[in-house]
């Protein structure tokens, strides 16, 4: 199995970006983790704070890989574009937060990319991802 996990902006600052809500944990440290908890599957990173660099990295693993973990961040109340390329691709994608969304400001309780997900998992922290690492192996 291939699992590739792709974060969108700001999420380079896990750790140091508003603990109250994302926590003081890097997600290298958490990478770490999950790839022990995991060793049978191959998990990919990326991250990049440009929405280009998203989209490229969804169509370059988007037919190989066996799922997408996807937390675009901020893009994913604004991009049609990232909604597209899930779309074009034959992966399954989870689209992950690790706030609850739907606790938070009022626009981000609507996802532009939801819709082309297979489903969607917040509010669980970082654990957000390994259940939607767990979704993609059931």
């Amino acid at each position: 199995m291939r699992i590739e996990i792709i974060n969108g902006p700001n999420l380079n600052l896990l750790g140091l970006r508003e603990p109250d809500i994302y926590g003081r944990r890097s997600f290298e440290d958490y990478l770490d983790e999950l790839r022990k908890r995991y060793p049978d599957v191959e998990i990919g990173y990326f991250q990049s704070n440009h929405e280009g660099d998203l989209i490229e990295r969804i169509h370059d693993v988007g037919f190989e890989a066996d799922g997408i973990v996807l937390n675009a961040a901020a893009y994913t109340h604004t991009s049609v574009a990232l909604h597209d390329a899930i779309k074009a691709v034959t992966a399954p994608t989870v689209e992950v937060h690790i706030s609850n969304v739907h606790q938070r400001e009022p626009f981000r309780h609507h996802s532009l990319i939801s819709a082309a997900c297979r489903g969607v998992i917040c509010g669980f922290g970082l654990d957000s991802y390994r259940l939607a690492l767990e979704a993609l192996l059931a």
